[in-house]
């Protein structure tokens, strides 16, 4: 039965992770920046006062989701699991140069982070005072007006849930663990299906701020442990450093880039489990955005550029070259194990722990922002709080079998179901570019004015 589902879903794969498929997804990147100007490359002063730059300025306090829980809602999908774990994975497949293709593809991602989280909040309906439902779901219908596909974005972002936001992460918790305490797979699922439980079952904005705590500190412990490992291997850095353009034209690593980068989502076998680095062009990350009350589309658009840069050029990048210096490339390990060896080499057994707790603590609020972003379509699509219910239910079930599962197989899913979710998204970016490019515009015209 196993072996006919996984035969399923590489055909399924083969299509929407296909060549064509990859061009298709970069050449919007290239379009939308030329349509742009350049604008997410050469307006970083504004981008910056706007997102990071104003968490210093004293603000009066609004009710509703703010535009930092929204973006630490969305870095949670991706942190930990995809930027860590997958940065691994991909430089094992296909070598230093694979960390060269993700910069590439970042830098094509920001703008397409950037159109998607305008278009959510452009064409997003309010459900009640200062709460919205919006993302490419709304989009689709009100923008392209076709709800046909707003209605299959949702039910693609349901299933991706089980994929991305469930069966990797509770994978990945699983074998950390086990890195250190000798317990079975069962029963760690169930724990964390208990934990779960206890988080989700409450308000969405509950998960906000729970989101809004948790990614900053954990980022901000594990860049720093990261910093210390890079100085303590400083020997090696400029090494590493010309390996990662050195290789990153060969045939090997070319492929290895694009599948350690989450824009992509893999082209072929092994790229399967590599980064869904920041899901530009996937349109989860929008379902966040467009829950933040008083904001302008564009302004929220900048977080989304932000979540890209964050995400890939700072978290992928300090984790790529922690493993590159680190002399374990050829050690034969990969993923979890590979990436708890570094911290172990710098930290000894400490740093191990570490890293583990680091993992975990990613982990976890990645799982409950994919139980959001499903959340939320089910709320799109059904007036009935059953369809919530029951969904819960498989969720916390599919945590304990995701825990079990082999690695292998958790990824390979989840990324044929990113891949299906991605497809109805990338054409509402085409079909309303017109209005990403009036959008901006008409901001920069304001913004010059005063």
């Amino acid at each position: 039965m196993v072996e006919k589902l996984m035969y399923i879903n590489t055909q399924i794969n083969g299509i929407v992770w296909g060549k064509y498929m990859l061009c298709f997804l970069l050449l919007i990147g290239i379009f939308l920046n030329v349509r742009t100007k350049g604008f997410a490359f050469f307006k970083w002063g504004l981008i910056y006062r706007t997102t990071i730059g104003s968490l210093f300025q004293k603000k009066e306090k609004k009710q509703g989701v703010t535009s930092f829980q929204a973006v630490s809602t969305a870095l949670a999908g991706t942190l930990g699991v995809g930027s860590i774990i997958g940065v691994t994975t991909a430089l094992t497949l296909g070598g230093a140069g694979s960390l060269f293709w993700m910069w590439i593809s970042a830098l094509l991602g920001m703008i397409i982070k950037y159109a998607e989280v305008v278009l959510a909040i452009h064409f997003r309906r309010r459900t009640g005072k200062d709460t919205y439902v919006g993302g490419p779901m709304t989009t689709l219908e009100y923008g392209c007006r076709l709800p046909f596909l707003g209605v299959l974005f949702s039910l693609f972002c349901i299933f991706a849930s089980f994929g991305i936001g469930n069966l990797t992460p509770a994978n990945t918790i699983a074998h950390t663990i086990q890195e250190y305490i000798p317990l079975s797979s069962f029963w760690i699922g169930i724990g964390i299906a208990v934990l779960i439980a206890i988080i989700i079952l409450g308000k969405s904005q509950k998960i906000m701020k729970i989101n809004e705590i948790t990614i900053p500190v954990i980022s901000i412990v594990y860049i720093l442990a990261c910093l210390y490992l890079l100085v303590c291997n400083i020997e090696q850095l400029p090494q590493a450093v010309s390996s990662i353009f050195q290789e990153a034209f060969t045939f090997s690593s070319g492929v290895g880039g694009v599948a350690g980068y989450g824009v992509t989502r893999a082209m072929h076998y092994g790229v399967s489990r590599g980064v869904f680095s920041n899901e530009a062009g996937m349109g989860s990350a929008p379902i966040a955005h467009a829950c933040v009350a008083n904001v302008h589309p564009v302004e929220q658009g900048f977080w989304g550029i932000f979540e890209v840069f964050f995400d890939t050029i700072i978290v992928c990048t300090i984790t790529g070259l922690v493993v590159l210096t680190s002399g374990l490339m050829q050690s034969g390990m990969e993923g979890v194990a590979l990436s708890v060896a570094c911290f172990r080499q710098g930290f000894g057994d400490i740093g191990g722990m570490l890293f583990a707790f680091s993992i975990v603590s990613f982990a976890i609020p990645s799982i409950i922002g994919w139980y959001y972003y499903a959340s939320e379509c089910i709320r799109y699509l059904f007036q009935t709080p059953f369809m919530l219910k029951l969904y819960q239910i498989i969720f916390l079930g599919l945590l304990i079998l995701g825990a079990c599962m082999e690695l292998q197989y958790a990824w390979e899913i989840a990324d044929t179901l990113n891949g299906l979710m991605s497809i109805p998204n990338l054409l509402s970016l085409i079909i309303l570019q017109k209005v990403v490019v009036k959008l901006t515009k008409e901001y920069m015209q304001a913004h010059r004015s005063g």
